[in-house]
């Protein structure tokens, strides 16, 4: 992906650095906007100690800075000293171990991907449990239709009732999708509370509920689990930081844009689709140093996945996910790429129409007296009752046997995919097929079953997304329109066999599982703006001979879908939360981002001049916790001249103590020149973009060369949330 640097008001000047202090702090991880808090330096002290109080410990005594001593026993106020020394001691051993073969982020991100498909393997065996467990249950009470609508009701509703209420107990942060989250702290935005071991425990167990409750609910995995991934990823890299040298020491926001990555490739197998949903829907400005990371540790987890599905017995050995018989000779005629452009532009425009009803839901969610009641003091009740009115809507003996509710999503999928004609076979009862069964129950046509089921599914799914709860809803849309395509295929299949007399005999040969396959990318591209959903239908089915067409429905729902400047699914989300994302913001409000950064500046910054002392240089040391504090030529003047280093400033502390003559900072201080100079009249969409793909720590901004300001990742954050507020 490509970004063009803006050229109004901004002066760009490219400065070499040789010093490993500079790289380190404009390198992403140092970004105060990062996903972790950064180590402190060793020449840092907590509590805002200078290097006087430093230097008498460092002097009562040599077995105190021995090199044998470690610094976990030194600390009385540490627990379990000696085990955590232990442990420190056989990291170190293992990382010279492995350091010999590869560096230890390689290791990490092996070991993210293992992680992950692990996660997604045990969420997934404990689902397929819990939902044999409803199915038994309902079978037995066959023959009392009174106990099995409580069984088929009451189950799904106290499972989505306790998952709601266990996350707003515990982290009400573990709620909803966490893509529009993730998606803001990649693009540098501090969210600590989405990345905590509670919140990772929590949307664990809620999206195992959630899951558990079947196709009642339509609701999936996949948004949730690249929340769970790239948490997985913030922990693994504090670890590779831990163990790794200074001197290799990586970003470590890295690690969390491979977790993203890692999040789809774990959940289907599909390691080439993952990494472009990534690209897509993560990040606004993909670096290509992540490519190669994102690639390996996606193909481990996907590997990894099957290999855990063909040990577990589910499957003989690696194979699609999703299996398919589709023709390879003649998989499609020609003129049937008409077809599959009808298909793309018919779910451009239902997407249309879902996201204009999804937008419109939200809204009504907050500013409804009732629902807010109801979202923010009775969440757990909310659900209950939601899944209740679903579950009664889906019981098998009343509209549900139009709907093929006993399937689960994933034979939904299966069912939708079948290369059978359904319209054909339906008229031949010699012929039985288990798809057909369940949706063309006691003689109903196939195209009616499936109209109900896109109309009713439709506003449920609506309807579903507002559930305070960890939820996907990625693959709800992929099946919604594997529906759509079915309907298309077996429509124009059945008008070209029998309208079309002998010559319609070739048209026999429509495979609707095909027009299927294309419908679920088609859609649930235009509904993330996303092309990586045709290549995820290629790597679910392993059927390669519909790429073509795939691609052209998928390419065409986009086009329609993107036209008015109409933000997607994750955007809508952003934008009813508030959250301090930019691409988001300009789909709600275009002329937000043009705001000049000389009207949003906060209070100016602590700067030093170039004549001050250790007295000055200490006060701006408590006083500011920036890595990079500017330099001025006068606080009369405010001409910048550079910045300096705080790691700099705290060295040059100590050895001010040392010398009994003071001198001025320019004298013994390197002072560095600014590369990047934002003018005050430089929008805050040029200053967002200049701090993503040049990875600065701060952007100074000057009006004729005097110091007006600086941006910084806190800084842009407070700014947007300024922004997201007048929306």
């Amino acid at each position: 992906m490509t970004a063009s640097l803006p050229r109004a008001h901004t002066s760009i000047e490219v400065t070499l650095v040789p010093t490993r202090d500079q790289f380190f702090c404009t390198s992403w991880a140092n970004r105060p906007g990062a996903f972790q808090n950064k180590m402190r330096r060793s020449d840092e002290l907590p509590g805002g100690r200078t290097y006087v109080e430093k230097n008498s410990h460092e002097t009562a005594g040599p077995s105190e800075t021995s090199h044998n001593k470690s610094p976990l026993l030194s600390d009385p106020w540490k627990p379990c000293r000696r085990p955590r020394a232990f442990v420190k001691e056989c990291l170190l051993r293992l990382r010279f171990c492995l350091g010999t073969v590869c560096s230890m982020e390689w290791y990490g991100y092996a070991a993210l991907g293992i992680l992950t498909a692990v996660l997604s393997f045990l969420m997934d065996f404990g689902v397929s449990k819990l939902l044999r467990a409803h199915q038994w249950l309902y079978m037995k009470l066959e023959g009392n239709i009174l106990l099995q609508f409580l069984c088929w009701t009451l189950y799904p509703a106290c499972l989505c009732a306790f998952a709601s209420s266990f996350s707003h107990s515990v982290c009400p942060f573990s709620t909803g999708s966490g893509i529009p989250e993730v998606r803001a702290m990649l693009a540098g935005i501090e969210m600590p509370h989405y990345l905590s071991l509670t919140n990772m425990f929590t949307k664990f167990v809620g999206l195992i509920c959630t899951l558990a409750a079947g196709s009642t609910v339509f609701l999936g995995k996949v948004g949730p689990f690249v929340h769970l991934s790239t948490m997985t990823g913030a922990y693994l890299s504090q670890l590779c930081t831990l163990i790794q040298p200074p001197e290799e020491d990586k970003a470590a926001g890295e690690m969390l844009v491979v977790a993203a990555a890692v999040g789809v490739a774990s959940c289907f197998g599909a390691p080439i689709s993952g990494v472009l949903f990534s690209v897509e829907v993560m990040c606004s400005h993909f670096a290509l140093k992540h490519y190669c990371p994102c690639f390996f540790s996606a193909a481990c987890g996907a590997v990894a996945f099957r290999l855990f599905s063909a040990w577990s017995g589910d499957e003989e050995t690696l194979q699609a996910l999703f299996k398919t018989n589709f023709p390879a000779a003649l998989p499609f005629y020609p003129l049937e790429i008409l077809l599959f452009a009808l298909l793309g532009l018919l779910c451009g425009a239902a997407s249309c129409c879902y996201l204009l009803c999804h937008r419109w839901v939200l809204r009504f969610t907050k500013t409804c007296p009732v629902f807010i009641k109801m979202l923010t003091t009775q969440k757990g009740l909310y659900s209950g009752i939601v899944v209740f009115f679903f579950a009664s809507l889906t019981f098998p003996h009343s509209a549900g046997q139009y709907m093929a509710s006993r399937y689960t999503m994933k034979q939904l999928l299966n069912s939708l995919l079948n290369s059978r004609l359904w319209c054909v076979q339906s008229h031949n009862a010699s012929v039985p097929i288990d798809p057909l069964s369940e949706w063309s129950p006691s003689g109903i046509s196939v195209w009616s079953s499936l109209a109900f089921f896109l109309l009713m599914k439709m506003w449920m799914l609506v309807l579903a997304c507002t559930l305070p709860l960890p939820a996907g809803y990625f693959m709800p849309v992929f099946v919604w329109g594997a529906a759509l395509g079915r309907l298309l295929g077996e429509g124009a299949a059945y008008v070209l066999k029998f309208a079309g007399g002998t010559s319609g005999q070739q048209w026999t040969s429509i495979n609707p599982g095909g027009y299927a396959l294309a419908g679920a990318a088609a859609f649930s591209g235009a509904v993330t703006h996303t092309i990586s959903p045709a290549i995820l239908a290629i790597e679910l089915t392993g059927q390669f001979t519909y790429a073509v067409p795939i691609l052209i429905a998928t390419l065409l729902a986009n086009g329609l879908a993107r036209s008015g400047n109409r933000p997607s699914f994750y955007d809508a989300l952003s934008i009813s939360k508030r959250l301090p994302h930019l691409p988001s913001l300009v789909k709600a409000s275009p002329l937000l981002p043009s705001t000049p950064v000389g009207h949003v500046l906060g209070v100016k910054s602590v700067q030093l001049q170039k004549a001050d002392g250790p007295a000055e240089v200490q006060q701006a040391v408590n006083c500011s916790t920036e890595i990079q504090i500017p330099v001025v030529d006068s606080h009369e003047s405010q001409v910048l001249l550079g910045f300096v280093l705080r790691t700099d400033l705290l060295r040059l502390l100590r050895h001010w103590s040392a010398e009994s003559e003071e001198k001025h900072l320019d004298q013994i201080c390197c002072i560095h020149p600014a590369s990047v100079l934002l003018s005050p009249h430089s929008t805050v969409q040029q200053a967002y973009t200049i701090l993503s793909l040049t990875e600065a720590q701060m952007l100074f901004v000057v009006d004729g060369g005097r110091l007006v300001g600086l941006i910084t990742w806190p800084e842009m954050k407070r700014i947007l949330e300024d922004l997201a507020i007048e929306i």
